[in-house]
C-alpha cells in the first residue's frame, strides 16, 4: 500500500478510536517516525498534511531535514540520549522526547539560555533494558526537577513491553495518563504536561482510547523499514 493508503487508514482508525472514548480527532497528531525509512517516503507524508516526524538518530536526522525544510514541521528526538549529541539535538530538534534521567535533564539546563520545553520518557514497566524513569523514580525527582527553571516539562513518553495484543498495552497507558494528572495537580513550577506520546504501529488505537495526545507511527505509515 501506498504512504497515502496507509495514511488514509490510520486517520480511519484514529477517528473510530476517538468515537469510543468520545475524543475530538483534532486533540490527536500523529508523529511520522522516519527511521530508516527512504526520503521519498517521508516527503510524501509531508505532503499529505503530516506535521509532526521523529527521528533516532542525529545523523539520518541531518539527512532528512535537508530535504524537509519548512517552518511547519516539527521535530521531534525520541531516540537514545547522549551527553555528547545533546548539543546538536537542540538545536535542530523542536522537542526531545527521550529525556530519560535527572542527569539529561541538567544536562539541557547548562546547554540552553531561555526556557525549553521537553518530554520527559518513563519506562512505564520498569524493564531493565530499557531507559527513562521509573514512576516512583520521577516522583521522587520532582521537587529538584522542578528548580531547573530553564526546562518546562510539557509531556510524557513511554515505550510499553511489545506484545502482538494491543489490549496487552491498556493498562500501562491508563498509568501514564494517571501520572500525567497526578503531576499536573501538584502545579509544580515548570511543570506543564499537556502531551502523552504513546502508542504505536501496533497499538495506537488502545493509546488514543486512554488518552494520547501523540501516536508515533512507522511502519503502519510507510511500510517496513529499509535498513
Amino acid at each position: 500500500m501506498s504512504v497515502k493508503e496507509n495514511y488514509e487508514r490510520i486517520i480511519d482508525r484514529l477517528g473510530k478510536a476517538c468515537t469510543r472514548s468520545k475524543r475530538d480527532p483534532k486533540d490527536v497528531q500523529i508523529l511520522a517516525v522516519c527511521k530508516n525509512q527512504p526520503i521519498e517516503r517521508i516527503i510524501e507524508a509531508k505532503e499529505l498534511g503530516l506535521k509532526l516526524f521523529g527521528e533516532n538518530k542525529t545523523q539520518e536526522a541531518e539527512e532528512h531535514m535537508e530535504h524537509m525544510d519548512s517552518d511547519e514541521i516539527e521535530w521531534h528526538f525520541i531516540g537514545k540520549l547522549q551527553k555528547n549529541k545533546i548539543n546538536k539535538i537542540l538545536n535542530s530538534f523542536d522537542f526531545i522526547e527521550s529525556v530519560d534521567s535527572v542527569k539529561s535533564i541538567e544536562h539541557i539546563h547548562k546547554r540552553v539560555d531561555k526556557i525549553t520545553e521537553t518530554f520527559i520518557e518513563i519506562n512505564i514497566a520498569d524493564e531493565k533494558n530499557k531507559s527513562g524513569f521509573t514512576i516512583e523514580g520521577l516522583k521522587k525527582a520532582l521537587n529538584y526537577i522542578s528548580l531547573l527553571n530553564r526546562v518546562k516539562i510539557v509531556g510524557l513518553m513511554c515505550i510499553p513491553p511489545f506484545n502482538d495484543d494491543p489490549e496487552f498495552s491498556r493498562s500501562y497507558f491508563a498509568e501514564l495518563k494517571e501520572l500525567k494528572d497526578d503531576i499536573n495537580a501538584m502545579n509544580l513550577k515548570n511543570f506543564d504536561i499537556r502531551e502523552l506520546s504513546m502508542g504505536m504501529s501496533n497499538d495506537y488505537e488502545v493509546a488514543v482510547e486512554e488518552g494520547a495526545t501523540i501516536v508515533r507511527i512507522g511502519t503502519a505509515l510507510f511500510g517496513r523499514r529499509f535498513k
